[in-house]
């Protein structure tokens, strides 16, 4: 009997402790995973998206924000991330992410800044875009397509619809460079010619009807699945007013001042086991 409470009150003091050490281990993975793979409250995502900071060739946007949105075609889903307004066929898996509806009275702006890269070349061309639905999921607009080409400008996209939005540069051929961690293990290669980073580039487009409405963005492999592609996008604004918040990413200091409540409270009951 005397071993069994030994025994129990050895659990009661290492409890606290395994606690602790648990919950450390979530916030620091919270902390570590946040900006990589948190969203926007009231977004949608389907297939691979999240929100980080500037990484490898996608620096921060213009609008000057800590982090963006993205989507990626590394872990993406079959079948999704397809153009919802002419697509070509031989698209197999990608993504795609949806705002938080949006009410807006007519000639409102829509504007927001988006960068495309592509490890993929010549043969597979690989796609992004953004459009613009009504609250019953119809299409309304195509802002911008991008679309991996061995020369000449990659955005508008090869072979795809006329985007209506007005985009700034208009045109812009490839840029070296595809090291970016939403790639995967893509990150930092390249098949044949073709791919690269578009930079930050601005989509501006006016919404001619009032209504309710939602942007969507959206990047596909083509004809096959190797080398990923993906399509950062930040400072989506209605009007002028942003409907992107940033995710905040756990403090170091709120971390460390967790860890050291969850640890004084485990001390405090050993000394209490003990006596």
């Amino acid at each position: 009997m005397l071993q069994t409470g030994f025994t129990n009150r050895k659990n009661l003091l290492w409890m606290p402790l395994a606690v602790a050490s648990a919950l450390l281990v979530g916030v620091l993975a919270t902390a570590t995973n946040a900006g990589a793979s948190s969203i926007p409250s009231g977004w949608t995502c389907t297939g691979s998206c999240g929100s980080l900071g500037a990484d490898g060739v996608v620096s921060l946007s213009p609008i000057g924000n800590s982090s963006y949105q993205y989507v990626t075609t590394n872990e993406g889903t079959s079948g999704v991330g397809t153009l919802p307004s002419g697509a070509l066929g031989s698209e197999t898996n990608g993504s795609a992410l949806a705002t938080s509806l949006f009410t807006v009275t007519a000639g409102t702006d829509l504007n927001f800044y988006f960068n495309y890269v592509t490890s993929d070349g010549a043969g597979y061309a690989d796609y992004a875009w953004a459009e613009l639905f009504d609250s019953s999921n119809n299409p309304v607009a195509l802002l911008f397509t991008a679309r991996t080409e061995s020369t000449g400008s990659i955005v508008p996209g090869t072979g795809l619809p006329a985007p209506t939005a007005t985009l700034n540069p208009a045109s812009v051929p490839i840029q070296s460079g595809t090291t970016w961690s939403p790639l995967g293990s893509s990150s930092g290669t390249c098949w044949a010619s073709g791919c690269g980073n578009t930079g930050w580039i601005n989509s501006d487009y006016t919404i001619a009807a009032a209504g309710s409405y939602y942007l969507e963005i959206g990047v596909t492999n083509w004809s096959d699945v190797y080398y990923d592609s993906g399509l950062a996008m930040d400072g989506v604004t209605v009007g002028g007013t942003p409907i992107n918040p940033e995710s905040p990413v756990p403090e170091p200091s709120s971390i460390l001042l967790l860890l050291t409540g969850l640890c004084g409270g485990a001390c405090l009951l050993r000394r209490r086991v003990i006596a």
